[in-house]
């Protein structure tokens, strides 16, 4: 596919996306042991109330839509989803032994188009999975933040603040897939030195959006305050520092000269650079 041609995925529909495949479209049915899982699937996370009203649902009236699928790149008897994992996961709870597919010819980058395409429409991604499907068409296909913006049909800044989130924590991008923070919290969090912390403090107090941006001025006017009575040629320094290893770094001077550094980090990679970089000086 030449990717310098990316229409409105969104706009058009997985029908329209299907349409462009090289291969006649065949419809059949086939066992559900010969069907293997999309390895660009971005969605991880499946609601099991939902997964078992769609499998009482497939035990009443079978699967109506079709499940989309190629045939394997590493094992030619098997055939991989495009679309339709849900649907799949359903009908084994269901007990079916086969299930309608449509067979189609996708190459990888096709078959990651048609997952974040359906899961988009039909709202099932969480602001996680939806970011780190995003995130793997500029990774692994050269995509740029332009490109994922025209094929999904929404605005550059849009994809842009998306993207944004996976800079937050491991334990706060957890705390977004179960629920358990909203993605409108997650935005407020985006860029916080204190993020782990002030995420904390919004389910320890239960805050909602408007109540966390209010909490989050609050550590702003105190951060800036402390700043505002730091000496000048120690927040240079500190700047400086920051720069030069891209870590953030707190200097505490005391009057007689003695105090601390602190340096920051947010991964153990970060860790590693710290300790390399004073190993290799020192």
């Amino acid at each position: 596919m030449d990717t310098t041609k990316i229409k409105k995925g969104l706009g058009r529909g997985l029908s329209s996306l299907i349409g462009e495949t090289k291969k006649e479209i065949n419809t059949s049915k086939i066992s559900i042991s010969d069907i293997i899982r999309n390895k660009y699937q971005p969605r991880r996370i499946f609601d099991q109330e939902n997964l078992d009203e769609l499998t009482n649902s497939i035990k009443q009236r079978g699967i109506i839509q079709p499940i989309i699928v190629r045939q394997s790149n590493q094992d030619q008897s098997k055939y991989e989803i495009i679309a339709g994992e849900r649907r799949w996961l359903a009908a084994q709870k269901a007990g079916l032994h086969d299930v309608p597919v449509v067979i189609t010819e996708a190459d990888d980058l096709k078959s990651l188009e048609f997952a974040i395409v359906e899961n988009v429409q039909r709202h099932d991604l969480n602001a996680v999975e939806e970011a780190q499907g995003y995130q793997r068409l500029i990774d692994d296909f050269s995509y740029d933040q332009e490109k994922v913006a025209k094929f999904i049909g929404k605005s550059r800044s849009y994809i842009a603040n998306c993207l944004r989130l996976l800079t937050l924590s491991e334990n706060i991008l957890k705390l977004i897939e179960n629920k358990k923070l909203t993605p409108g919290h997650a935005k407020i969090l985006v860029g916080l030195d204190n993020a782990d912390f002030v995420a904390n403090k919004i389910l320890e107090k239960n805050l909602s959006v408007r109540q966390s941006e209010n909490l989050v001025k609050i550590f702003k006017i105190k951060k800036q305050s402390y700043q505002n009575k730091k000496n000048i040629n120690i927040q240079e320094l500190e700047s400086a520092i920051t720069n030069k290893i891209g870590l953030n770094v707190q200097i505490k001077n005391k009057k007689n000269n003695t105090g601390s550094i602190i340096f920051e980090y947010k991964d153990v990679d970060q860790l590693n650079k710290i300790i390399e970089i004073i190993k290799s000086n020192y």
